[in-house]
């Protein structure tokens, strides 16, 4: 009998929506291999009223963006509030209200497992599940280094947490050891891959004996690239540059000029791509913002980090977690970002040695591993 796999994510940020989206492809790979199983992903701000996701979602990215200080005193005030607060349980009374519509769509579905990769979705399960209008099991992926009070949700199947130490902290609070799991954050098939250096750079127009980096500036291209890619390659240093615009198409058009007019064959401009796996196996080092999906696909590639501009609250806790496990660097701004960039290439020991660390705690399988438990616990192996 073929089982239903039920995936609820929320797009408030990226990386919720792509820890499903990599669970999604996995089933999907399982499908061809001849596995009964199927899979469906539901973001739940597509079941919500409009009002409601511009708070939620919407308000939230412009929170991140605009006011990142006030974000990361939100982060610690909530994490620090008891559950029975009346502030907690004016909010899930909220978003039980608001979520109805969902409710509904799981319930179409009727799937025998549900894995929620946002604590929204499971926070309203777990009601049902006390009232028994719910007898599926629900499980809960961590999509962070960092275990806010918000992801600690009685009453779910399994929890999944992106290290050992989040394990720790989720025994800590209480919850059961026996339904909790270390698997790492899922990250797409692809990032398990063997790929070639060689073929894949000078497909790109690049040379792969040279060092390459990699800045990655989000999915829309945030942040002045084309001035920190101008500072990094003025300041010296044999290497080449591959920055990701994302789907900011005048960005890109900047960065482009850029590399025609002032570092041909030094620099090279990349778009939007589903395909970042294949670029990050070009380049020795990333640049990024340490989220918790990015950090762990470069984890997963044995790609060392240089992470700048965490967002306060969760983002602070992937640095430190990187910082602390020899995988990555932090800037705090332009000038130490140039001089660490510089510093590690002139140190390719230290550097080699980053990535041995990202790739001892890099687990490219833990979307698979994660599916492993939820099947075996439903009898299907």
């Amino acid at each position: 009998m073929k089982r239903r796999i039920l995936l609820l994510s929320v797009s408030a940020g990226a990386g919720h929506v792509r820890a499903a989206d990599a669970l999604e492809a996995t089933v999907a790979a399982l499908a061809a291999d001849g596995g009964a199983v199927e899979a469906r992903h539901l973001d739940a701000m597509d079941y919500v009223p409009s009002s409601f996701r511009r708070i939620y979602a919407d308000f939230y990215l412009s929170l991140i963006t605009r006011y990142p200080r006030l974000w990361g005193m939100l982060y610690r005030i909530t994490g620090d509030a008891h559950p029975d607060a009346v502030t907690q349980r004016m909010r899930r009374t909220i978003e039980r209200v608001n979520t109805r519509r969902l409710r509904a769509a799981i319930a179409e579905f009727a799937p025998d497992a549900i894995i929620c990769t946002h604590f929204l979705p499971a926070e309203m399960l777990a009601r049902q599940i006390r009232k028994g209008r719910v007898t599926v099991p629900v499980y809960l992926q961590v999509t962070d280094f960092d275990l806010h009070r918000m992801w600690v949700i009685p009453g779910m199947s399994g929890y999944f947490a992106a290290s050992p130490e989040i394990a720790h902290r989720m025994h800590a609070v209480g919850l059961p050891p026996a339904r909790v799991h270390t698997t790492g954050i899922p990250v797409m098939p692809a990032f398990a891959q063997p790929l070639q250096r060689e073929v894949l750079a000078r497909g790109f127009g690049m040379d792969p004996a040279r060092p390459a980096y990699l800045v990655m500036g989000g999915g829309a291209g945030v942040g002045a690239l084309d001035e920190l890619a101008d500072t990094l390659l003025s300041a010296g240093g044999d290497f080449q540059l591959v920055v990701l615009a994302g789907r900011n198409a005048e960005m890109l058009a900047r960065l482009q000029r850029l590399a025609r007019d002032k570092h041909a064959g030094r620099l090279f401009p990349q778009g939007y791509t589903q395909h970042v796996e294949q670029l990050m196996a070009c380049c020795d080092l990333a640049i990024t913002k340490p989220g918790g999906l990015t950090t762990s696909e470069c984890l997963a590639m044995g790609l060392p980090m240089i992470v700048n501009a965490p967002i306060p609250g969760q983002e602070e806790r992937n640095a430190d977690y990187l910082l602390e496990q020899g995988a990555a660097w932090k800037a705090i701004d332009g000038v130490a970002l140039a001089w660490r960039v510089n510093a590690l290439q002139d140190d390719p020991a230290h550097l080699a040695g980053m990535a041995a660390r990202a790739r001892a705690i890099g687990r490219p399988h833990a979307a698979r591993d994660v599916l492993d438990i939820v099947l075996a616990q439903l009898g299907h192996g």
